[in-house]
């Protein structure tokens, strides 16, 4: 058949509404043995926000999210053990981040791009955010250390891509959560479990659009 596919195509098309996040993801790993990563986002349905997923070493998995609306996407598209609704401040000045999440406190300094981070800012940003960029570069990813995918099924019969379009190091990092020093910067190791994959193994941020299709 021609044109725009069958009509069972179409109303499955129709049924599927998806979502967009613009912003950066930072994942790094404590010398404690917890996982934190952060998505920092822009743009988004809901407005810029940011919100926090932490591992600690225990595999205890927690959210922190700044709205009830939020946190429950956020948990319904992710596993988590714990969620908790809290402020969610980041301050970005020259490559240092702050963040400040209820019980969390991190700072980390990001350092110059790379080979990767140079060949991913030189893809446009209209194909580096199509859904049909990160099924392309899907394999390529799976070679990165820590399980790294750019596609795969979430929560709630959901499915998500990640475009990414910049990728810069973490040189230098500290935490403390309810308290208590996280130590240094580590890897993030073992991979994070959230959902379907993790971030690299060496401590990155990452500009990244994200796509969101909802049943």
């Amino acid at each position: 058949m021609c044109g725009s596919g069958s009509p069972l195509r179409q109303r499955r098309r129709a049924s599927r509404s998806r979502l967009r996040f613009d912003g950066c993801i930072a994942g790094l790993g404590c010398a404690s043995g917890t996982r934190i990563v952060l998505g920092h986002w822009q743009r988004s349905p809901f407005g810029p926000f940011s919100d926090v997923m932490i591992e600690r070493a225990d595999g205890q998995r927690l959210l922190l999210a700044p709205t009830r609306r939020t946190a429950d996407f956020v948990s319904g598209t992710y596993t988590f053990d714990a969620v908790q609704v809290v402020p969610v401040r980041v301050r970005v000045e020259a490559g240092t981040w702050t963040v400040a999440a209820g019980p969390l406190a991190l700072r980390f300094t990001v350092g110059r791009r790379g080979a990767l981070g140079l060949l991913l800012r030189a893809v446009p940003g209209a194909v580096a955010s199509r859904p049909a960029w990160s099924a392309l570069t899907y394999w390529p990813a799976r070679l990165l250390p820590g399980g790294v995918r750019t596609r795969g099924s979430a929560g709630a019969g959901r499915r998500e891509w990640y475009g990414v379009r910049d990728l810069r190091p973490i040189t230098s990092g500290s935490a403390t959560l309810n308290g208590h020093d996280l130590g240094g910067r580590a890897p993030v190791e073992p991979p994070v479990r959230f959902g379907f994959g993790s971030v690299p193994r060496a401590p990155a941020v990452v500009r990244v659009t994200t796509t969101v299709e909802l049943p």
